[in-house]
C-alpha cells in the first residue's frame, strides 16, 4: 500500500478492497488505533481501539456503524462519510443476505419450534486459544489478531435503530455495560466454570462484581432489543456469548471466539422487565426463544447462568448498567 496515495471508496468493488481503503484512510489520519478510540468517544461514539485493529485486519465488509464511526474520527466531513457509506451500500448490495427471520434477529417462532433452529457453531472456546494470544501480546498486536466480528456483514442483521434497546440509554454502535441479576445486584454476570465438572472450558456464571480479573462486557446492537454479548478479556481476547445445544453443556452460556451477527446462538433478545422509571430486564436467546435464569434458581457466587422456560421468577430478572470504556480496551496501538 502506497502511504501517499489518498484513499477512494469508488475504486473498492469487494469487501476486501473496501476495507483496504480504509487501511488507507487511517494511514492519511496519522492515528494510532488509541487516538482514534479516543477522537471517536469526544464525539460520542463507543469505537474501541482493539475492534479497529481487528476490523482493518480482516476481508470482510465492515457494518455502516463500523464505517460511520471510524471516517468520522479520521476527520472527515459529513459529505465525505455519506460518499464513503454510498460505496459500501453499493457492494453489500451485492453480498448474499439471509432469510428475513435471521435477519431481523427476533425468533419468531415458539420455544418448541426454535429449538430446531441453527445450533450454535463449533467454534474455539477461550482455553483452546490462550497461548496463541499471549505470545501475541508479548508481540505488542494482539488487538490485530482477535477475531472479533462486531461490526461486520456476513451477512449482516438489519439496520439498528438510534436507540437499540428499549430502556437502555445504548449507543448505535454499542456500550460497555454490566449485567447483574436483580436478586443478587452485587453479582455480575461473568466468566467462571461449570461446577458439576461436566463441561471443563469457561462458562457464564455470577461472581462479584467487585473482581477486578473480569472480562469486560460490550453489548452490540444487532436489531432492535436484540444484542451480541461480548467479553473482552485481558488474556484470552474478545469472546461472544454462545448458547450451547448440546451435551454436556446444554443450556449453559460460553463465550467464542467466532463471532459472527448471523449465529442466532449468540443473539440475545432484552426485554424491558418492569417501568422505564427503573428498568430490569429479561435476556431471551433467539435461538430457542426461551430465558436466561440462575441454575436452580442459586443465589450463591459461582451459580451458573443457564438457558430455560421463561417462568416469571425472580433469577430471570436482570439489571443492565452501561458502564464507561475500560482501559484495557484502548489497546495496544
Amino acid at each position: 500500500m502506497d502511504p501517499k496515495e489518498p484513499p477512494r471508496p469508488e475504486r473498492a468493488r469487494t469487501p476486501a478492497e473496501f476495507t483496504k481503503e480504509l487501511r488507507k484512510l487511517r494511514t492519511r489520519s496519522e492515528l494510532t488505533y488509541r487516538q482514534l478510540e479516543r477522537v471517536a468517544a469526544a464525539q460520542g461514539t463507543a469505537l474501541p481501539a482493539s475492534t479497529i485493529a481487528s476490523t482493518l485486519g480482516r476481508a470482510t465488509l465492515p457494518r455502516a456503524q463500523f464505517v460511520e464511526a471510524f471516517a468520522r474520527a479520521c476527520g472527515l466531513s459529513d459529505a465525505e462519510v455519506h460518499e464513503w457509506l454510498e460505496e459500501r451500500r453499493s457492494i453489500a448490495a451485492h453480498e448474499p443476505r439471509q432469510n428475513d427471520d435471521a435477519a431481523d434477529g427476533v425468533n419468531h417462532g415458539n420455544s418448541e419450534a426454535s429449538s430446531a433452529a441453527t445450533p450454535a457453531k463449533a467454534g474455539l472456546p477461550w482455553w483452546r486459544r490462550a497461548a496463541g494470544l499471549v505470545g501475541a501480546a508479548a508481540i505488542g498486536v494482539a488487538g490485530t489478531l482477535v477475531i472479533s466480528d462486531r461490526f461486520y456483514d456476513s451477512p449482516g442483521p438489519a439496520t439498528v435503530p438510534a436507540v437499540p434497546v428499549t430502556g437502555l440509554r445504548m449507543l448505535a454502535v454499542g456500550s460497555w455495560a454490566q449485567i447483574r441479576p436483580a436478586r443478587t445486584p452485587e453479582l455480575c454476570l461473568t466468566e467462571g466454570r461449570d461446577r458439576t465438572g461436566r463441561y471443563r472450558t469457561a462458562v457464564a456464571v455470577q461472581r462479584l462484581c467487585s473482581r477486578t480479573d473480569l472480562p469486560n462486557v460490550f453489548l452490540e446492537p444487532l436489531a432492535k432489543d436484540t444484542v451480541q454479548i461480548q467479553w473482552h478479556h485481558e488474556k484470552y481476547g474478545i469472546g461472544c456469548l454462545t448458547v450451547l445445544t448440546t451435551d454436556p453443556g446444554r443450556d449453559l452460556l460460553e463465550p467464542r471466539d467466532d463471532c459472527a451477527d448471523n449465529d442466532r446462538a449468540q443473539q440475545f433478545r432484552i426485554e424491558l422487565f418492569g417501568s422505564l422509571a427503573a428498568p430490569h430486564f429479561r435476556i431471551r436467546p433467539v435461538v430457542t426463544g426461551e430465558c436466561l435464569s440462575l441454575h436452580d434458581q442459586d443465589t450463591e457466587e459461582g451459580a451458573e447462568v443457564v438457558q430455560g422456560r421463561c417462568s416469571g421468577a425472580g433469577d430471570q430478572d436482570f439489571l443492565v448498567d452501561l458502564t464507561v470504556p475500560p482501559r484495557s480496551a484502548a489497546g495496544r496501538a
